[in-house]
């Protein structure tokens, strides 16, 4: 069992924390909103600090599922930032989806301090986090992989290693792109067969059972043709994660014609005041 820090506390690191606790890890918490991490350690026990550096004195491992880029520099640099809290030989791992940019920078940063660095991206949604079911997707020295294994683990379906630091976040950058096809290739489908005068529920299960079936067909397909949105990973996110796939397209001349065009009708989404609906609210701009 290890000593670790969790920072943040949102809909998928709170419940992969208490995996963490459950599993028998000494795990400190921190949350920008102090009331989120009082709220864990009423629930898992632990204790809670009131900064990332006060949360990482002392841990083995630090781990952390913020927001963007700016909420990763802010969690990890400065005086309040866990890297300062942090002693040398230890081990800080970022679960958030940002650029491979700023992941290499602030391994950087952490190896001035003698801390080792995973970027481990994730997918499978709020559900798979509740359920410790998720994909884990890691960049770094296999050193630094191997002692974060373990750990990541208690609540993985999968775990690998990639390669180098920033692998992980490209894996994650694939993992969009491929996401947001199948919710517009879906969305398109529900649509046209309901435009078609079908049940869109029978559609489904008989294409299902053949080569179009996906999870987000299997998973998603009853809340589209209900209009519910309410769930899952917000329509914001995922153009914040699109914005990385596009800008690291960019710079490798890469082309992605769908996922810019999927961008645009993600967008379209927010504009109809869907910023906060699950990523599948692709269909409603279909049925306008």
């Amino acid at each position: 069992m290890a000593k670790v820090a969790f920072l943040g506390l949102g809909v998928m690191g709170f419940p992969m924390a208490g995996h963490l606790a459950a599993a028998g890890h000494e795990v400190c918490v921190y949350n920008r909103t102090a009331a989120k991490a009082q709220d864990w350690t009423a629930r898992h026990g632990g204790r809670s600090a009131a900064t990332p550096a006060q949360a990482a004195q002392g841990a083995e491992i630090v781990l952390s599922c913020v927001g963007n880029d700016d909420d990763l520099r802010q969690v990890c640099l400065g005086d309040d930032g866990a890297f300062a809290g942090m002693t040398e030989g230890t081990l800080f791992v970022d679960h958030t989806t940002v650029s491979a940019g700023v992941t290499r920078e602030l391994a950087e940063a952490a190896a001035e301090h003698g801390i080792g660095y995973v970027d481990a991206p994730i997918s499978g949604g709020q559900a798979g986090a509740e359920n410790g079911q998720l994909s884990v997707m890691c960049g770094g020295a296999q050193a630094d992989f191997d002692r974060a294994q373990p750990v990541l683990e208690v609540y993985a379906k999968i775990c690998r290693r990639l390669g180098e630091v920033g692998s992980g976040q490209i894996c994650k950058a694939a993992n969009q792109i491929a996401i947001a096809g199948l919710v517009q290739a879906l969305s398109e489908s529900l649509a046209f067969a309901q435009a078609q005068g079908l049940d869109g529920r029978a559609v489904v299960e008989v294409i299902s059972q053949g080569a179009a079936g996906s999870w987000q067909m299997a998973n998603r397909h009853e809340t589209m043709l209900d209009g519910q949105f309410d769930h899952g990973f917000a329509v914001d996110w995922m153009r914040k994660d699109l914005a990385i796939c596009l800008a690291a397209a960019e710079e490798t001349g890469t082309s992605l014609p769908v996922t810019a065009l999927v961008d645009q009708f993600y967008k379209e989404v927010q504009q109809m005041g869907g910023g906060r609906w699950d990523t599948s609210a692709l269909i409603a701009r279909l049925q306008r």
